[in-house]
């Protein structure tokens, strides 16, 4: 897939809307990517901490009693048994040793759900280097935990109270450094979002995913290809990561799951199945906005989907009918979640369990020997207080 263009667009989705003094750092960012990423060296001490580090591989797991209970064969990609407990660290891992090749000495992120923050936090305590996440107000609430986990690795963890104090704010807050400080400062963006190549480079970084389950299913199931491959949706890395490698196979069929919310005629985060095409944190894609062009504030109860935004590849995907994109509700989510601690021991993160609330939908519609992966993206420990207010 030659995807994207050499200006960074898939079909009319991509690109780069950002102001003037970024454009300079986004083409050094491009040119470095090219040149360091492919060399052998690099490939090389990226798989070494990959495995050594983070844990890959990671299994693919044959989900009995969630299949019988399904009436169809569901097989888990484990990313919740990661290093920092999801799939952030491939992408963080991958960014953080271009950082150190470019000579930056300061790193930003934003974050949600507070996974990428801690993932970023770990990177840069483990290479050394200073570290600031901005995170919207709402989201400390929500995620207390991973804040404490953040500056427990020595970041600083800046509040952002603008807006709805969620990621989108955070996101912004986080443009906003980078433009005053580009010369000394590397942003690891958590999403494939934002200008290229931005979400080109984390798609690149987590396609882990996809190339491990595409040689774990063939290898357990004797099988060539699965028939479905399902992933949450937010910013949509992890759905990428999974979705990227299987692009070609036609047959594969590839859903993404995005949250309902509340219901879609009240607070959501659907941008794809209930946006419009716009320009959101430098690239033109799918949008929560109003009919004048204000973005709107999304809801989820899971923190990292709360964002009214997709990456622009997502966009792409739905455009050309290579993908279906659905969606789950707080509600179903939450039974999600419960079905799949039960039924497996596992408790996966909310973002997660929008994905098994899906497959939740599909009980007895599938055939018998239809075979799912899905990817488990993040386990729930980050989540038990609001599964907790939510359940109680």
């Amino acid at each position: 897939m030659s995807l994207p263009d050499r200006r960074g667009y898939f079909g009319s989705f991509g690109g780069r809307f950002v102001p003037e003094t970024l454009i300079p750092a986004l083409y050094e960012l491009e040119k470095a990517y090219k040149e360091i990423s492919h060399t052998r060296d690099f490939k090389r001490r990226l798989d070494y901490f990959l495995s050594e580090y983070a844990g890959r591989p990671t299994p693919l797991y044959f989900a009995e009693r969630l299949s019988e209970y399904l009436g169809f064969n569901v097989f888990l990609k484990r990313e919740d048994l990661l290093h920092t407990g999801a799939h952030k660290i491939n992408n963080t891992l991958g960014q953080i040793l271009l950082a150190l090749e470019m000579g930056k000495k300061r790193i930003i992120a934003e974050t949600g759900a507070g996974q990428h923050g801690v993932a970023t936090a770990t990177v840069c305590a483990r290479f050394g280097l200073k570290c600031v996440v901005y995170m919207g107000r709402e989201d400390m609430k929500r995620q207390e935990l991973n804040v404490f986990r953040m500056r427990l690795l020595g970041a600083e963890v800046v509040p952002v109270d603008t807006g709805a104090k969620t990621l989108k704010e955070a996101t912004s807050q986080a443009i906003r450094d980078w433009v005053s400080n580009v010369r000394d400062t590397f942003y690891i963006i958590g999403s494939v979002v934002g200008p290229h190549p931005y979400p080109m480079m984390v798609r690149d970084f987590q396609s882990v995913i996809g190339r491990e389950a595409r040689t774990q299913f063939r290898k357990i199931t004797g099988k060539r290809l699965p028939d479905y491959l399902v992933a949450c949706v937010g910013g949509g890395s992890n759905a990428m990561g999974l979705f990227y490698p299987f692009y070609k196979d036609e047959k594969v069929k590839m859903i993404g799951v995005e949250a309902a919310g509340s219901g879609l005629n009240n607070m959501h985060a659907a941008s794809l199945c209930r946006g419009s095409a716009g320009v959101l944190h430098g690239a033109m894609t799918m949008l929560l906005q109003d009919k004048d062009g204000q973005v709107l504030n999304a809801h989820s109860i899971a923190a990292g989907l709360d964002y009214p935004g997709v990456g622009p590849e997502h966009a792409f995907l739905k455009e050309t009918k290579r993908a279906e994109y659905v969606t789950v509700s707080d509600k179903q989510a939450l039974k999600g979640l419960s079905v799949l601690s039960r039924l497996e021991g596992i408790i996966p993160a909310l973002e997660s369990a929008h994905a098994v609330g899906f497959l939740l939908k599909m009980r007895r519609r599938f055939k018998k020997n239809t075979n799912v992966i899905m990817c488990l993206s993040g386990r729930g420990d980050k989540d038990m207080h609001t599964v907790k207010d939510a359940l109680v």
